[in-house]
């Protein structure tokens, strides 16, 4: 077997093609999440907190020395970068929820109980003539 054909045999098994939608749309997906947390979630934060800008918020370790930039402790990119994870893994979560309910199968009717067998019949039919027989 050539070496093109195990690749195209690889390529095209329905594995890799279901990977790479999922890297290619988990990438815009992340983009989607990265803009409502940069764009409407942080800018309201910072509103709530009195216009402050939260990923500008840094402790400076060591100020700036002629070409050497200042040692900052940048934690406001950090609770941005958690509030963007959040909402992503929350985004997520939901998403696989609404997957799996709409996967669950149908629940199927119970099934009829199985017939009687022929010596059941037989046996209520002799027990029917016996009654009556009393009577």
């Amino acid at each position: 077997m050539s070496m093109m054909k195990e690749f195209k045999d690889f390529a095209m098994k329905g594995n890799v093609l279901d990977l790479a939608v999922a890297v290619i749309i988990g990438g815009a997906f992340g983009k989607i999440v990265s803009s409502l947390v940069n764009d409407i979630v942080m800018p309201l934060i910072s509103m709530l907190l009195g216009n402050t800008n939260i990923s500008a918020l840094a402790v400076t370790l060591k100020e700036a020395q002629g070409d050497i930039p200042a040692l900052q402790l940048r934690y406001g990119l950090f609770i941005q970068n958690i509030i963007d994870f959040v909402l992503i893994a929350f985004s997520i979560f939901m998403m696989i929820k609404i997957i799996q309910k709409a996967k669950k199968p149908v629940e199927a009717a119970p099934a009829a109980p199985p017939a009687p067998s022929q010596e059941a019949v037989l046996l209520g039919e002799i027990k029917i003539l016996l009654e009556n027989q009393s009577k």
